[in-house]
């Protein structure tokens, strides 16, 4: 199983931007970025489905943009004005299952998402 690969994380000062990069699969129709922290659940950031229909996270919403190059397998996920909860491992992660309904490729469908990749690391600081 061909996991994805995430790059693009790093510190940053409170208010500053970020692009994470995800390199997937070439057979997934769902994308999606998700954040961890320790003895936290897995959190859903953002997803793309089929490369233009998106979903957001609440705690996100409107700082952060998800996009595809379709050509390059590769999804980034732009973030501005970022905060310090904000801070967290980001993973990129896509369904066992090459093709999912667009009702699963969802931030609130988190066990959708079983191929995950080694994620992140985003710090976030004053």
């Amino acid at each position: 199983q061909v996991q994805p690969v995430e790059s693009g994380g790093g510190s940053v000062q409170i208010g500053g931007s970020l692009r994470l990069s995800c390199k997937a699969p070439a057979s997934s129709n769902c994308i999606g970025w998700f954040r961890q922290t320790p003895g936290n659940e897995r959190e859903g950031v953002a997803t793309i489905y089929g490369s233009a229909s998106t979903d957001y996270g609440d705690s996100v919403k409107g700082r952060s943009t998800i996009s595809a190059d379709i050509a390059k397998n590769t999804v980034y996920l732009q973030m501005d004005n970022l905060k310090p909860e904000d801070s967290a491992m980001y993973y990129c992660a896509v369904p066992d299952l090459p093709w999912v309904s667009a009702s699963r490729c969802s931030t609130r469908a988190v066990t959708t998402f079983e191929n995950r990749g080694r994620g992140t690391q985003v710090t976030v600081s004053p």
